[in-house]
């Protein structure tokens, strides 16, 4: 059996896209790789009016599935660790409470708290993620257990910002 990435190509836009400009091809914690990398691009789009990001995360989630679906059939496995546009998703859903409380979106703290959470819940997959991952299949699974681990933490982050005083 081959590797899988080997049927890959960054030149490839579906594959770019899905192996988050790269990252996610990191030979370790791929996931989290694409997670880091998710960030710059995230100062970026919580510059725009905040419908605007909301939109954006939207289309990412919705292109995400075809994103996901096209190279996981060219890779010929399902969910394959390169991929992780899943994680952009889902790391983009967890800080979008950063703009929408209007608080300063290049505070280290929100970003360190929000990628900890965020990776949390994507690693350990607690209930109902862990369901999702197993039972929802193709470029919809990929990104739908993100989606809610990034929901998840964004409503841990926001949780967190109350506790320890960061919310005025």
């Amino acid at each position: 059996m081959s590797n899988p990435l080997d049927l890959i190509s960054l030149k490839n836009p579906w594959h770019l896209l899905a192996t988050g400009f790269g990252s996610g091809l990191s030979p370790v914690i791929p996931g989290t790789m694409g997670t880091l990398a998710a960030i710059p691009l995230y100062l970026l789009l919580a510059q725009l009016p905040l419908s605007m990001y909301l939109v954006a995360v939207l289309l990412s989630c919705l292109i995400g599935i075809k994103i996901c679906q096209v190279t996981s059939d060219d890779m010929g496995v399902h969910d394959h660790g390169s991929i992780v546009w899943d994680e952009f998703a889902g790391f983009w859903i967890t800080m979008a409470i950063v703009p929408a409380l209007k608080l300063p979106v290049d505070d280290w703290k929100w970003l360190l708290t929000g990628f900890v959470l965020f990776r949390f819940f994507d690693m350990v997959k607690p209930w109902p993620i862990g369901w999702l991952d197993k039972r929802v299949h193709g470029g919809l699974g990929i990104m739908i257990d993100d989606i809610v681990a990034g929901v998840m933490a964004g409503v841990c982050l926001y949780l967190v910002g109350q506790l320890a005083g960061w919310v005025q």
